[in-house]
């Protein structure tokens, strides 16, 4: 139970995310919530990070849902448990540098998001 609750919630925090990646990728200035904040709208360079980004929290959604057990495993269960496992480690040093940023918009959204995933997923990786 506790782990669907992880589960779901972290991929519908991944895909709130991919979203907002979108939303950059297409011009609108929502810049301050990532990247440091440098900038409104993306540059074109930031645009293509922006869309590596939106590639890795679909997969992370996928990977998630597949380790609470709500989606059929395109991976052996071992696997699944790994890749919970590096997204929880990638989401709490995530959860540092959005800390630590300049931009008071992602300190203060991005932040707790990050926190939330590296806390859902390792729950979800210990649980399966």
């Amino acid at each position: 139970m506790i782990s669907n609750v992880c589960s779901i919630t972290g991929a519908i925090l991944l895909l709130a995310v991919a979203v907002m990646e979108i939303l950059l990728i297409i011009g609108l200035p929502l810049g301050e919530f990532t990247m440091g904040g440098r900038h409104k709208v993306l540059p074109p360079m930031y645009r293509i990070f922006a869309a590596s980004s939106v590639v890795l929290q679909l997969f992370g959604a996928a990977m998630i849902l597949q380790g609470g057990g709500l989606m059929d495993m395109w991976f052996d269960g071992k696997v699944i448990k790994i890749i919970c496992f590096v997204f929880a480690g990638f989401f709490a040093v995530n959860t540092i540098m959005n800390l630590i940023s300049t931009s008071k918009k992602e300190k203060y959204v991005m932040t707790p998001l990050a926190a939330i995933e590296a806390c859902c997923f390792a729950l979800t990786a210990f649980l399966m």
